[in-house]
């Protein structure tokens, strides 16, 4: 893991999507899932730099709305999934699983994670990942394609990132996700303390993220369905992991 790591900024757009940019070199940027055109341009005003990549995790329009118009601006290298191409705008570069991709001074790695989708990918930059709606800050995203147990081997994938990896997620849900987590265990005061901490935070109108992979191992119910103690603490002793994942995924698609 490099010792320097890598500058990262959540750009708000739409209703609670973020848009991440971090530097590809002096005076360019990449963009994680533009939704939208106006934030991006804004914060390459701010920083009267230009947009050289454009990073895509799945084709949902509140990541994608943006594209077209920016790598007409910016001329910018659009990458996305290989496996997904024909539900995305046009790819300059395809990639897939465990491909390395140069992205000016950085690189990336891939990592197909279905679930969400079914041509979901996440981006690993340094210590940085962005996962764009296969996980949140004390949740993950729906299951629209495919059946839970892919979605769980997909967290479990990322799950063995190492602790010290910073999450970027497309969404600003870590209240609600922290406030289902309290839930399932009322009891936990553990995510009592750090409900208060984020509801200070999203009174400022503070990013809840970037945040470090090891704290969601420890609190973030979906990432804990093979831990038996957590499935005692809600009612499921004996489950399986992937009954656990269902159950929890169920409960919190209806909170």
């Amino acid at each position: 893991m490099p010792q320097q790591s890598l500058m990262v900024e959540p750009v708000p757009a739409l209703k609670d999507n973020y848009i991440w940019m971090f530097a590809t070199g002096e005076g360019s940027w990449a963009a994680v899932d533009p939704g939208e055109v106006h934030p991006v341009r804004q914060f390459l005003q701010a920083q009267e730099g230009s947009l050289s990549h454009i990073l895509l995790t799945h084709h949902h329009h509140d990541h994608i709305g943006g594209v077209a118009d920016l790598r007409k601006i910016y001329q910018a290298t659009v990458i996305g999934s290989e496996r997904d191409q024909a539900r995305l705008p046009p790819l300059d570069v395809a990639v897939s699983d465990g491909q390395q991709i140069s992205l000016g001074s950085e690189s990336a790695m891939v990592l197909e994670v279905p679930g969400h989708t079914s041509g979901h990918v996440v981006y690993l930059l340094q210590d940085v990942l962005f996962a764009g709606d296969t996980l949140f800050r004390f949740g993950c995203g729906r299951i629209f394609e495919g059946a839970p147990e892919r979605m769980w081997e997909s967290l479990q994938r990322i799950r063995q990132l190492p602790d010290a990896t910073r999450l970027c997620a497309a969404h600003e849900y870590t209240l609600v996700n922290l406030q289902f987590a309290c839930s399932l265990e009322p009891n936990n005061n553990q995510l009592q303390n750090m409900l208060k901490h984020i509801f200070q935070q999203t009174d400022m109108e503070l990013p809840t993220m970037p945040s470090p992979l090891g704290e969601e191992k420890l609190y973030n119910p979906f990432l804990r369905a093979d831990d038996s103690q957590f499935a005692k603490n809600i009612g499921l002793t004996g489950y399986s992991a992937e009954q656990v994942f269902t159950s929890i995924r169920k409960k919190r698609n209806s909170f």
